[in-house]
């Protein structure tokens, strides 16, 4: 039976991308090779590279407006460091919102390049919300952002006005959602989430805002290298890329990012619905942040835990376990889960109830 996967990443992805990518394992475009043995120079794999960073700018709307689409590696952890490297200026400084997890750690990350202001932060409620209402310093060379928090299942739903550049970490709802990317000058998300299999991180950066640091950059860490490279400094990580590709292909052949948001909303609203109705359940984080794509909630009651495991486990769920850090319960509904594993979680949240 197929299982409906909740997992927060790596996660669930289209059927046909499978379909696609397992033929390509055994034989990639006729070529009678493997697409886990062709080199990355071969003129396959570079159409690969070409479509697949164009089609991502195409997607985001952002074709022709001053930005480069890479694929790297070393995950969003990674960029939590090139950022700084590539943006904050020699005795420069940084504004960081403090809004999760990984938004503590892009803070760690950035220390060392220079001043690191948090302009606002939630941890102290074990960030159960987005702060709001801080002000961005003028003089900082950047601001960064996490747009939603996988581990607690908070999302910003708006993004401050300024004219620093803006960086923002959008790995686990990078395509899920409409927004004016333009507002951006780098952004970067692990594929892990809503776009491929781990291994591969996308970057997309506004060209205007590089080159003015100071610093010596070390060529693998320097973005104007990546691009002048094509995203091919060193060997890509070719699978990974290609699966990106199949992925934002499926996501363009649905009607691109504003039909996915439609059915993401309705997936949230179904979920979010029986949580507030439900007795049994309680919400984590605070309703006008909560995120799209990561739900968490808990047991009213734990004394009912071993129930509800045993009823989702025996439907086919998979991965709704919150992280240790909150505890519960955590639905990730990234792009490719269908509404119909979302009405097979709130079947089992109504047979629990009809049960106790």
């Amino acid at each position: 039976m197929k299982k409906h996967n909740y997992s927060a990443g790596p996660c669930i992805l289209p059927q046909e991308v499978f379909e696609k990518a397992s033929q390509a394992i055994l034989n990639f475009n006729d070529s009678g090779l493997s697409i886990l043995e062709i080199s990355h120079r071969s003129k396959d794999f570079v159409a690969v590279m070409d479509q697949a960073r164009a089609l991502v700018l195409e997607l985001l709307g952002l074709e022709g407006k001053g930005y480069q689409a890479l694929f790297l590696q070393g995950g969003a952890s990674l960029q939590f460091l090139q950022a700084p490297y590539n943006l904050m200026k020699v005795g420069g400084k940084a504004a960081y919102l403090d809004s999760g997890t990984w938004a503590s750690a892009a803070i760690k990350e950035a220390k060392p390049f220079g001043e690191t202001l948090v302009v606002a932060s939630s941890k102290e409620s074990n960030y159960t919300f987005i702060p709001k209402d801080y002000v961005i310093p003028a003089d900082t060379d950047y601001f960064h952002c996490t747009s939603n928090n996988t581990i607690f299942g908070t999302q910003m739903k708006s993004f401050p006005e300024t004219k620093v550049p803006v960086v923002c970490d959008m790995s686990s709802d990078i395509f899920s959602r409409v927004l004016d990317f333009t507002k951006f000058d780098i952004i970067y998300a692990g594929a892990q989430k809503n776009m491929g299999p781990a291994g591969t991180t996308l970057v997309v950066v506004k060209e205007e805002v590089l080159g003015k640091s100071g610093k010596n950059i070390p060529s693998i860490l320097n973005y104007e290298q990546h691009i002048a490279k094509e995203s091919m400094y060193n060997t890509p990580p070719v699978f990974a890329v290609y699966t990106s590709l199949l992925t934002l292909q499926w996501l363009k052949n649905k009607g691109g990012i504003a039909a996915i948001e439609k059915e993401n909303e309705a997936k949230a609203a179904l979920l979010y619905a029986e949580i507030d109705r439900n007795p049994l359940f309680d919400g984590v984080v605070a309703r006008e942040d909560r995120s799209i794509m990561n739900a968490t909630f808990t047991l009213s009651n734990l004394e009912h835990q071993e129930a509800f495991d045993a009823i989702w486990k025996a439907a086919g769920i998979s991965g709704i376990n919150g992280h240790r850090s909150v505890g519960g319960y955590r639905a990730s509904m990234y792009n490719a889960l269908p509404i119909e594993s979302v009405q097979v979680l709130v079947d089992a949240m109504q047979e629990l109830e009809k049960n106790i």
